[in-house]
């Protein structure tokens, strides 16, 4: 039975990409050490692998490199994680890259924050490098997605318009840029007005049940697409899940 939520297909990572010398990874970290440990064992992937050892630099590379993904420590001199994580997401061409921050911290408000500022999700330190790639390319293999031929290029439901092609919502013709995350999630809920999406669904759908994100993750996306949307169009369904409501 072919899933509800054809909106987009995860790909397996066979038929995603021919090659991992097409993904092109970005890392940014302080510490050297992380940085030629991560660096060496994707680079035996085939990832095409470029570093940065603060934001400012990964930002000015992340411009011409174009990463598919981003592993971003958040605790750097300078220039921080999630900083360089806001402006990243406003470099054209990045905004459905995946940025994953790498953190030895668990507190909820840090996490909050990171999501707030456009990551996708955390890889805690210490990591080892065995798990650290496997983490990468179940990333990979789960945010990297492909239309369908014959699905449709948007979503169109009372004054709201979600694109696929340009990746864009617009609400009463104004236009409304959302993470990759904030898109892939309005979009599944919105695919089918009125059911109740658990949040075992959610995580599986939009995250991929391969994928630890923190309880809170799901919060903050909604509470960021209502803020974005200007109007409630998603209701929570207390102890399930969200649903999407077309307005009265």
């Amino acid at each position: 039975m072919q899933d509800e939520f054809t909106i987009f297909v995860y790909q397996k990572a066979g038929n995603l990409m021919r090659n991992n010398d097409s993904i092109k990874v970005l890392l940014v970290d302080d510490e050297k050490d992380i940085l030629e440990i991560m660096s060496y064992n994707l680079k035996k992937e085939g990832y095409e692998v470029q570093t940065a050892r603060d934001g400012q630099i990964a930002i000015n590379k992340a411009a011409d490199f174009q990463p598919q993904l981003v592993v971003l420590d958040i605790m750097m001199p300078g220039m921080d994680g999630i900083s360089t994580c806001q402006e990243l997401r406003k470099i054209e061409g990045l905004d459905k890259s995946i940025i994953i921050f790498l953190t030895a911290r668990s507190e909820d408000f840090t996490q909050i924050a990171a999501l707030e500022a456009g990551g996708d999700d955390f890889i805690t330190k210490p990591v080892t490098p065995k798990v650290f790639l496997s983490k990468v390319k179940s990333y990979l293999r789960r945010f990297k997605v492909e239309q369908l031929e014959d699905q449709p290029k948007e979503i169109v439901l009372d004054g709201l318009t979600i694109d696929f092609e340009r990746y864009l919502v617009v609400l009463e013709n104004d236009e409304i840029i959302l993470p990759r995350k904030e898109f892939e999630l309005l979009a599944l809920l919105a695919s089918r007005p009125g059911k109740v999406f658990t949040r075992d669904e959610i995580f599986a759908k939009v995250w991929g049940n391969d994928i630890i994100v923190g309880d809170r993750t799901i919060d903050v996306h909604i509470r960021k697409i209502r803020e974005k949307l200007g109007v409630n169009l998603i209701r929570t369904v207390k102890g399930v899940g969200y649903t999407f409501e077309l307005k009265k």
